[in-house]
């Protein structure tokens, strides 16, 4: 092998290299294409609704936000209240309306993320969503 020949190779080889390690930092994450800005109004409304849809009473000011996610018609907020575990509420956009559909509220180890992603599907979130959901809960 001539040492030019031999240069190419290691050049070709870290050129290759670099461009694996660079688009892999640009790889498609769970939450792509979810909303999860948690601005200050959306935390007013969020709040409101969580306190309307558990069963004990709270106040909205007692909800505390850990993460936002939106995709479409539906929403969920991943908060902490004074009652029970943090949780996931979701909600769907019915006719203008938010409509609480269900909570999930526990621990999650990242091999849980299929089953929880199906959960989420079968409340009729968009696989979008329901992915963002899963890695999320199993992260925290």
């Amino acid at each position: 092998m001539s040492g030019n020949s031999l240069r190419w190779t290691v050049s070709g080889f870290a050129l290759v290299y670099a461009a694996i390690v660079c688009c892999a930092a640009y790889a498609a994450q769970p939450c792509d294409g979810v909303d999860t800005d948690i601005s200050p109004a959306r935390e007013q409304e969020y709040a409101g609704l969580v306190a309307k849809a558990v069963t004990a009473k709270i106040k909205p000011s007692t909800v505390k936000f850990h993460n936002f996610m939106a995709s479409g018609d539906w929403s969920a907020v991943y908060v902490s209240t004074p009652v029970g575990d943090d949780g996931v509420f979701f909600f769907q956009n019915v006719n203008g309306q938010k409509q609480f559909k269900e909570v999930w509220g526990g621990w999650a180890d990242p091999a849980e993320k299929p089953d929880l992603t199906k959960w989420a599907r079968k409340l009729g979130a968009p696989q979008n969503l329901a992915a963002c959901f899963a890695d999320v809960v199993a992260r925290h």
